[in-house]
């Protein structure tokens, strides 16, 4: 039977002291999509941050394990270099980073063994022919101005162009998973086809993908595997398609309510 790629077991996750993640078990299987839905501070856009690595939150418990080893254990980079992909609710700016050099830089880092140990600050990165070859393309698919190659990452772009900049970089990175925090967020109809439409080629090409939301529009575009509803810290029900569908319906509460009362 093939290990998952992903395997939570009772997570706990606080920031400050203020605990925030109260047991979230959860498994994603290679080349699956998973929808998390919920309420405003259910956790959703914590549980991103802690598997990524970020700072600002402290495990309090349970288990995280990526590819069969200790998530946790590594470092944020380290879990980038094998395949760990996070795509901000909200993206920043990096100024004097312009988009190319940093995705030479982040294509570099997960090829280490193609990096020389002396390389001549003359010389042209390794990686710079692999990302000189897509990142045009990748701009093209999601209507993204040429020149964005040249800008710094982010830098002068609206809410809906730097969601499409997160798209560009996991397309030039393809990882084995990727965190979607709200790509759909403040964007308008034509933008929010675009960035499911690129959602979908990466899952149909063998991505697994945690796609956070709270609404079920995106989801016209998509076929997940799996919906979870999480509120209060906790993934509160897991269903299929149909799940997103009765949210639209109802809302939260009802299945929050429902949750609390068995």
């Amino acid at each position: 039977m093939t290990k998952p790629l992903l395997e939570l077991s009772q997570l706990a996750a606080s920031a400050a002291g203020v605990a925030i993640l109260r047991g979230v078990s959860l498994t994603v299987g290679a080349g699956e999509l998973h929808v998390l839905m919920g309420p405003n501070g259910a956790g959703k856009s914590t549980l991103a941050g802690v598997l990524a690595g970020h700072p600002g939150y402290q495990v309090t418990g349970g288990t995280a394990r990526f590819c069969g080893d200790d998530l946790l254990a590594l470092a944020p980079d380290e879990r980038a270099r094998r395949g760990l992909f996070l795509a901000f609710q909200y993206p920043v700016s990096v100024p004097g980073v312009s988009l190319t050099d940093f995705l030479i830089a982040a294509v570099g880092a997960r090829q280490p063994a193609a990096v020389p140990s002396v390389v001549s600050r003359h010389a042209r990165p390794p990686a710079a022919d692999a990302v000189a070859a897509r990142l045009q393309p990748l701009l093209a698919d999601l209507r993204l101005a040429p020149e964005v190659a040249s800008r710094d990452v982010n830098g002068d772009l609206s809410g809906g162009e730097k969601k499409k900049s997160e798209l560009v970089q996991l397309g030039m990175l393809q990882p084995r998973l990727a965190l979607l925090d709200e790509p759909d967020s403040g964007l308008d109809v034509d933008a929010l086809r675009s960035i499911a439409a690129q959602i979908a080629r990466h899952h149909k090409q063998g991505m697994a993908i945690v796609l956070i939301t709270h609404y079920n529009r995106i989801l016209a575009y998509l076929k997940p595997d799996q919906v979870h509803v999480m509120a209060s810290g906790r993934i509160v029900r897991s269903g299929g398609a149909d799940l997103a569908e009765e949210v639209e319906r109802g809302g939260y509460e009802p299945l929050v309510k429902m949750k609390n009362e068995k």
